[in-house]
Formats: structure tokens, C-alpha cells, sequence
């Protein structure tokens, strides 16, 4: 990580910034499951389109970028660009497989454990500092997804297999913050976002195309929702992550992102009518008072 994000509170004036990036980063893909429901291919088609489209924006900014940072010198380097993308194609590979095997509302919260994988990770191996009101915050904000979802009872409806691929996606998920958070201390984000998405959609295709075959959209309205995946919540999203990823520890970042289910919940019940209760109003509330108590810590890396 850079100096920045070793040193510095998340709630320091110097971090306002990168942390509203974050936020909205964050917002951005909490659209996903959306363009994901409405898709007419495949979950796995759908998560090919979302990295592969996604190029086209990643990559005219790329060409206008007239800085565009340090290069990769060796094939370690270029290896450590690859990397994120091939934990994100395992991330969505295991996540959308999970839905079909689960309740919607285990494999998502399931795979919303990745802040716990990324700070176990990051203080084991990466000797990160955190902190007992950072550990707080998180188990505030983990109580709060819960909630979100339905309360303890809504795990009950699952299926083993299925959550055990979508705590597999979390970990996935978890690895591609820190590979993320690793790289932003010596490359430009494009450059960043444009291997591992690339990287991604290499690896995503031989499993959409020999799963689930049919592969195109058939209409207008398919082929927008796809477009909306990649230029919103990846293009869009995870640039913003990236970029924010070089102020901001990893750990308190994925925490941040427990937010995407939050505005899952918004978007659903303004777009597809589903009502919001006041388990998930609470929930909500919950997950964002985690957040706040978090934002209040030091994470060091």
C-alpha cells in the first residue's frame, strides 16, 4: 500500500475524497445483481459481458491518459497485473454458480464475508494493525447485512454446497481487494484495471461458452442491461475501488463495500417494485452505523 493509506486514519481530511470515490464505487456495483436478474443470457454469459464491454471505456482512457504511470519492467510484474483478474473471474465464477445451488439470500450474504477474509489475510501474512473499534465497526456492519437479509432464520433455506461456493467467492473477492490494494502502490489505475479485466475475460469465456453456450443477447433491452453491467459497475465501480484503493487500506475498503447490498435493496424496490421492510430498513441502518464506527478507526498495512 502506499504511504498514504500505512499512516494515515480513514477519517483524516487528506482521505475524504478517495473515500466518497469509494462510496460510490461502491454504489455502482451494488447495481450489479440488477443487470444480473434482468440479463437474458446466463450468469456466467452475463459475467463475460460485464468485464468483456467493459474494456471499450478501460481502454479509450487508457489511450488518452498522457501520464500513464510506471510500466511493468519484468513478467513478475506482469503476472502481478494479471492476478486480480483471474480472482474476480473465480469471484463471479463461484458466485453465480452458488445462486443456483442456494437461497439468493445466503450466496449473497455469504459472499458479503470477503471484509472478514481480507482482514484475516492482512493480518496474518501482510502484518496489518487493526484495530479493536476497525473490528467493531465490521462485526456491526456484518450484523447489519444479516439483518438485511432476513435475520439467521434465511439461512435455514440454503444448500451446503452452495454456501460453501459462495463463502469460496468471498475469499476470491477478498484476494482481488489485496492483490488490488498491493499493485496500487507502483502502477496508475487504468493500467491496473485494464490487465485484470482483460485478464478476466480470458477466463471467464471457456467457462460461459462450454457451461451455458448461448452466449448473445437476443434484444435491444438484453443487450443494454449487459452494457449498463460493464460501463456502471465495473467500468464504473471498480475503477473507483481501484483508485481509492491506493489511499485507503484494503481492509477498511472492503468494508465499505458491504454498502452494495444496500443499494441491491434501493434499486430493487425502485426498479423491480420489492417491497422494503423494516428488517431491511434496519438492516440497512446498521450496516451503515458499522461503517461510520469504522471509518473512525486506523487500519495500518
Amino acid at each position: 500500500m502506499s504511504q498514504a493509506a500505512s499512516t494515515v486514519s480513514e477519517a483524516s481530511p487528506s482521505n475524504r475524497f478517495p473515500l466518497a470515490v469509494l462510496l460510490l464505487g461502491g454504489a455502482a456495483i451494488g447495481g450489479s445483481p440488477i443487470f444480473v436478474r434482468l440479463s437474458e443470457v446466463g450468469p456466467m454469459a452475463t459475467a463475460f459481458w460485464r468485464v468483456a464491454l467493459a474494456l471499450i471505456p478501460i481502454f479509450i482512457v487508457s489511450m488518452l491518459k498522457k501520464d500513464a504511470g510506471q510500466k511493468p519492467q519484468s513478467l513478475f510484474d506482469y503476472s502481478m497485473l494479471i492476478l486480480p483478474g483471474v480472482m474476480l473471474s473465480l469471484d463471479l465464477a463461484a458466485w453465480h454458480l452458488s445462486i443456483t445451488m442456494t437461497s439468493v439470500a445466503n450466496a449473497t450474504l455469504l459472499a458479503n464475508l470477503a471484509p472478514v477474509f481480507v482482514t484475516v489475510i492482512a493480518f496474518l501474512f501482510f502484518k496489518a494493525q487493526i484495530s479493536r473499534v476497525f473490528m467493531l465497526g465490521l462485526a456491526l456492519a456484518l450484523v447489519g447485512v444479516v439483518i438485511l437479509k432476513g435475520g439467521p432464520a434465511a439461512l435455514a433455506d440454503g444448500d451446503l454446497r452452495g454456501d460453501g461456493l459462495a463463502m469460496i467467492a468471498a475469499f476470491f473477492y477478498a484476494c482481488y481487494i489485496l492483490a488490488l490494494g498491493r499493485l496500487r502502490s507502483r502502477f496508475d489505475t487504468m493500467r491496473i484495471m485494464l490487465w485484470s479485466t482483460a485478464s478476466a475475460a480470458v477466463c471467464i469465456f471457456p467457462v460461459a461458452f462450454f457451461f451455458e453456450g448461448h452466449m448473445l443477447p437476443m434484444t435491444v433491452y438484453g443487450w443494454s442491461m449487459v452494457f449498463g453491467l460493464a460501463f456502471i459497475s465495473h467500468a464504473g465501480g471498480q475503477v473507483a475501488i481501484t483508485y481509492a484503493l491506493a489511499y485507503l487500506a484494503p481492509a477498511f475498503s472492503s468494508l465499505t463495500l458491504l454498502l452494495q447490498p444496500v443499494v441491491a435493496a434501493i434499486l430493487a424496490w425502485a426498479l423491480l417494485n420489492e417491497a422494503i421492510g423494516t428488517m431491511q430498513a434496519l438492516g440497512g441502518a446498521v450496516v451503515l452505523a458499522g461503517i461510520m464506527v469504522a471509518r473512525t478507526s486506523r487500519v495500518q498495512t
